[in-house]
Formats: structure tokens, sequence, C-alpha cells
């Protein structure tokens, strides 16, 4: 094992399916309109899944753009981490991306953490790298979680859109820094805020035995109570974050959040006294795509070129667990910058 190296963020990539659902068209089933969900959520309009859509195929299609970007072949990866909560197999969906790819040599697994799983699987696998056991790293954020809404609850349905976006990590010398800083936190006690839950239905095999078969209800959330979980403790994990680095948000490029809320990323920069203009969001135009949101936004930002070789990033996740984390990137490679 080589000794502790740096890391730099060098692709990006994203995907989506194909069709659109506005909120005019929600309101076709739902008691909603447009006014109503744009004034609450800044959401407009968000990507939905079709029946022969997957998660494998978008995973890779975003994980595909991340690998050209880096200027990587697929068998110079050494691991693949799958931040979801919705695979297509509950036993992981990180293997099928990997044949996809044919990154036959890369180690390929899922993590779970719902819309904190981007920002988690980016710092777990800076871990790998930083300790020198692999030198290049696909990390992927994707979820379709409209197949596991309600869709005749409208305070659930009109949230959540689909969609996948990976980042491309490798080794770089030490003097430069890619994760400058990390937080992580978790609370179970209040889990039961944001919920897909399993519930079993009983099945009797003999008359002495009754089993549980598997299943899950929809997504059930209040609303409320995590609105006011993430406007107060996001400012705090990246505030943390900043002190770690020795660094201030005036030294700040972007804000990029999880897209959950616009009302939750505008009352984040004002606490931390960040102006609009360094925010990033897409927001209206996707929903919260969950673990998709923060590596979605970042691959239009560098594709756009807003962000730049050397720009400092302060990102959040925060959702289901409850769990939430902060962690200061710098983008590209050194010789870019």
């Amino acid at each position: 094992m080589s000794a502790a190296v740096g890391i730099a963020l060098t692709g990006s990539g994203a995907a989506t399916p194909a069709r659109v659902v506005t909120n005019g068209e929600l309101s076709l089933w739902l008691d909603t309109s447009d006014a109503w969900i744009c004034s609450r959520t800044g959401i407009a309009a968000r990507r939905i899944a079709m029946a022969e859509d997957s998660l494998e195929s978008l995973s890779s299609q975003a994980a595909r753009q991340a690998l050209e970007r880096a200027g990587w072949r697929p068998d110079q990866v050494d691991l693949i981490l799958l931040a979801t909560s919705s695979p297509d197999d509950l036993f992981g969906s990180a293997p099928a991306v990997q044949a996809a790819l044919g990154a036959d040599n890369a180690v390929a697994f899922d993590l779970t953490a719902a819309c904190s799983g981007f920002l988690f699987a980016l710092i777990t696998a800076a871990q790998y790298i930083r300790s020198g056991t692999y030198r290049r790293v696909l990390v992927v954020g994707a979820d379709l979680l409209s197949r596991w809404v309600d869709w005749q609850d409208r305070r659930t349905c009109v949230l959540f859109g689909d969609g996948a976006g990976a980042v491309a990590m490798e080794a770089a010398p030490e003097s430069w820094e890619g994760l400058l800083a990390m937080v992580m936190r978790t609370d179970g006690h209040r889990r039961s805020c944001l919920t897909m839950a399993h519930q079993a239905t009983s099945q009797v095999l003999h008359d002495q035995l009754q089993v549980g078969s598997g299943g899950f209800q929809p997504i059930a959330m209040d609303g409320q109570e995590v609105y006011k979980f993430a406007v107060q403790q996001v400012p705090l994990v990246l505030t943390q974050a900043l002190k770690q680095a020795g660094l201030t948000a005036e030294h700040l490029d972007w804000l990029l959040l999880h897209q959950a809320n616009e009302r939750i990323l505008a009352s984040v920069a004002q606490r931390l006294d960040i102006p609009a203009a360094k925010v990033l969001s897409n927001l209206k135009n996707y929903g919260n795509t969950s673990a998709a949101t923060i590596p979605l936004m970042l691959h239009e930002a560098v594709a756009a070129q807003w962000i730049r070789p050397g720009h400092l990033i302060a990102s959040s996740g925060f959702g289901a667990g409850l769990s939430w984390g902060a962690a200061l990137l710098r983008w590209g490679r050194p010789e870019a910058a």
C-alpha cells in the first residue's frame, strides 16, 4: 500500500429519463396547480422513468460520460460506488453498471443513504484513494423514486423526479486536495420523518407456519419537520467543514446543496451570507432526484463551464435517516487549475 496521496475530481456525467412531467400535467389528476407547487418547492417539472427505463441504464450513461471526460479507459477503473435507495435489484445494481461499462477490473457495490448518499459515497471513495488502496474511482448517484411514491399524495409525489449523475475521482499529487474537509451526521431518532418502510404481507405455508412476504410502503414524509431539520443543521455542518479547512464562506466559488426545496437553498445561503449568484440550482427542471441531485447539478455546471478547474465548492446532502453531511471540494486536476 502506497503513501497517502491527494485527490482530484476529474470527470462528470449525467443522465435523465426522456419523459418530462410538468406541474400542469400533475394537476390533471391531483388537486394541485403549477402556482401551488412552484410557490412551495420551486419545482416546475421533473423527469419520470417509464416502464422500459432502468436505474442501471441511467447510471451507466452517467458513468460512461464521467469516464470519457476523465480520459479513462473502462479497464482502468478500480472501484465503482453506486449511491441509491431504489436499485433495480435489492441485492445491488452496481455490479450491473460495472458490466455495462466493461470495467471488469473494478470492485462495485451499492451504498444506501438516501438523499445524503452521493456525498457519503464521495467521502467513502476519497478514503480508498487517500490510503493508496485504489487510484481511480467512479462515484454514481442515481434514484428512480417516482416508482415509490403514492401518485395520489400531493404532499410527496410532486417533489420527486428520476435521474443519475457520476463523478470520476483519481489519485493526485499530495499537494492537490480535491476534498478539503468533510462532515457526516446521522440521527436515527428522527428516522420516521422520511421513510420508505418495509411492509410484510402474511403468507400461510401450512397450518403451523405463516411467514412474511416482502414489500414496501410508498414514500412518507413529514415535510415541515424535514424542512426545519435541513435549515437548522445544514448551515452548521457547512460551517464546521469550512472551519476544518481554515476557510470562510467568502473563499467559496459555489454552493452546491442537495436539490430538495428552493426555500431550503435560499435559507442556507442566507445563513452563511453566500450571494444568490453562487448558489447552484436546477431544481426547477428536475425536482428532487435524491442521490442524483448533487452530481446532476455538478455535471451541468461543469459542462456549462460555470465550474472551472480550481474552483472551491461547498456541498451538502441531507435527507432520510435522518442523515446529513458536508464536504468542501476542489474541482479538476492540478495542471488544469
